[in-house]
C-alpha cells in the first residue's frame, strides 16, 4: 500500500510541474497556480508517507 501512495505522490508532483510549466508557457495564471497546488499536494503526500515509514521502523 505504501508503494502505491508513494507512486501517487510522485505522479502528482510531476503532473503539477507539467501543468505549471504549460500554464506559464501559454500565459494562463490559473493553470500555473493549479499546477503549483497539485505539486504541493504531492509534496505533502510524500512527506506523510516518509513520516509513516519512519515510525514503522
Amino acid at each position: 500500500m505504501a508503494r502505491n501512495q508513494k507512486a501517487k505522490a510522485k505522479a502528482e508532483q510531476a503532473k503539477g510541474k507539467a501543468k505549471e510549466a504549460v500554464g506559464r508557457a501559454v500565459g494562463n495564471e490559473r493553470m500555473e497556480a493549479e499546477g503549483r497546488m497539485e505539486g504541493a499536494r504531492g509534496d505533502a503526500r510524500q512527506a506523510k508517507e516518509k513520516a509513516k515509514d519512519t515510525f514503522k521502523h
